[in-house]
């Protein structure tokens, strides 16, 4: 079994007007690129961690139009939930509704034979900036305005609560540790941040990550440090190809 990530698929089967291709040549025929590069190196046996952003629909009964997409791909998912995932409400609603090859993360863990997959969403980090991408926020905003730092704050510790619930429900025998987070727990340099404490902590081996785009080519995202391999996956960032971890 191989292991794989694509991240930030945004697909928008179920809402045509939010495609991404608004954002670019590069982004035209996205679908299509994903499935073909998909189906050229994934195998049925293989397992594709996808760290959130996964559709643009609004509720779940929409979403299902592009899970349903998803479950047509060979190999077995697992997903956490990205800033944009407004359909994941909840987790006992989402895996009610989610087709038979594909998992959800929150709070918890999923583990295939020795290799445990555990994740959560994050938030933004007002300390790092990531000069040169476009993370496709809601609404722009002032980085500097006090009132959205402290809100964002408050989100982010919660966050990282979660995050340390779910690595807690770790099985410590799991050969492969994988975390998984939507919102980057680091920055280009790689440095300490709550987030990687965390991971170092509870002996994480590789986390992957999206939510950036546009990044130019020269700044390549892929490093380790203190024993954690770091791994950004968004789909444009890849070429939409799948990456093996």
């Amino acid at each position: 079994m191989k292991v794989w990530a694509l991240a930030d698929l945004h697909l928008s089967f179920s809402v045509p007007a939010k495609s991404m291709e608004i954002f670019g040549e590069h982004w035209r025929g996205y679908h299509e690129k994903i499935e073909e590069n998909w189906r050229t190196c994934v195998a049925k046996e293989d397992l594709v961690l996808i760290a959130g952003d996964i559709t643009w629909a609004m509720r779940i009964d929409e979403a299902i139009i592009d899970l349903k997409w998803i479950d047509s791909l060979p190999g077995t998912k697992v997903m956490i939930r990205g800033n944009h995932d407004y359909w994941w409400g909840s987790i006992g609603k989402v895996r009610a509704a989610l087709p038979p090859s594909i998992h959800a993360i929150q709070n918890d863990c999923v583990s295939f034979g020795d290799i445990a997959i555990c994740g959560t969403r994050l938030w933004d980090n007002h300390a790092l900036r990531f000069s040169g991408t476009i993370p496709l926020e809601d609404e722009p905003h002032d980085p500097f305005d006090p009132e959205k730092k402290a809100e964002d704050d408050k989100i982010l510790q919660r966050e990282l609560g979660r995050l340390e619930m779910s690595l807690q429900a770790m099985p410590k025998t799991a050969r492969r540790r994988i975390c998984m987070t939507h919102y980057p727990p680091t920055n280009f340099e790689i440095e300490t941040t709550a987030a990687t404490a965390l991971l170092e902590k509870y002996k994480i081996d590789t986390c992957l990550f999206g939510h950036l785009h546009a990044l130019e080519p020269s700044e390549a995202f892929i490093g380790e440090k203190n024993g954690v391999k770091y791994y950004l996956t968004a789909c444009d960032y890849l070429g939409f190809m799948p990456l093996e971890i």
